[in-house]
């Protein structure tokens, strides 16, 4: 199967520490894959080095098939690879039309042209209501983003990232912070908005994970120790041992 995100030796130190510790990751094309571990595994770190963020101290990424090692984030969102992050980063005082508007620019072919009168631009406000139907915030378009609630403003950064049609997403830590019935809203929605394209998650809730997940890899102290199907994870003594523990039982 055509891989979508490909790590091969992958390594990233801050000075002397050694954070991401040659992982190699092979995440197919349409596959939900979660990437879980302890709180200071490299998760984030890893999210960074792919999307560009970060710079590789060694290693290489492929986005399906094309080596990106090192391009700056726009050009690799460019490319058709889209992110959230862990903290919700929106623009608070624009209206929630116009934060998925900007979203959609690039996408759309407007770029950042000075002479573009975007409330005029038809398809491109017609594009940027049907996501906001689609994550479920056409009544509240026009409130600047910064009002809406957690879980709203959760849903608008969802909707951002997968509004430009990349066909890769990755979703940091999608569902923090929620109530039981935001979360089953957040997985609706992650779902919907994913269909038909690859999904790769940070997620500490193991309930969302082995629900969502086809495949997880397990990353502690900088290591990839297991890549398998949600099953084999949760029996899987050496996972077990090193993360999941009891909370696996009760997932």
């Amino acid at each position: 199967m055509t891989s979508a995100i490909k790590l091969t030796g992958v390594r990233k130190s801050f000075g002397p520490t050694e954070i991401i510790r040659g992982v190699d990751l092979d995440i197919r094309q349409g596959e939900r894959h979660a990437i879980i571990g302890p709180n200071g595994a490299g998760k984030s770190t890893l999210f960074h080095l792919v999307s560009g963020r970060y710079n590789l101290s060694a290693g290489s990424v492929e986005l399906n098939g094309e080596d990106i090692s090192n391009l700056p984030p726009y050009e690799i969102y460019r490319k058709g690879l889209s992110r959230s992050f862990q903290v919700t980063n929106i623009f608070p005082r624009m209206s929630v039309f116009e934060n998925v508007r900007c979203g959609l620019m690039w996408s759309q072919e407007y770029k950042y042209s000075f002479w573009h009168l975007v409330d005029r631009e038809k398809k491109l406000n017609h594009r940027t209501a049907e996501v906001l139907e689609e994550i479920g915030l056409t009544s509240r378009q026009h409130v600047p983003a910064g009002v809406l609630t957690y879980a709203e403003q959760r849903a608008l950064e969802i909707g951002i990232a997968a509004a430009g049609g990349a066909d890769v997403i990755m979703l940091d830590e999608p569902t923090a912070g929620m109530s039981h019935s935001e979360t089953d809203q957040a997985i609706a929605l992650i779902r919907k908005i994913t269909d038909g394209k690859t999904l790769v998650m940070v997620e500490h809730d193991m309930g969302v994970v082995f629900d969502v997940a086809d495949r997880i890899s397990v990353l502690v102290y900088g290591e990839i120790i297991a890549t398998d199907t949600p099953e084999n994870i949760r029996n899987n003594k050496a996972v077990q041992e090193a993360y999941l523990g009891a909370e696996a039982e009760h997932a």
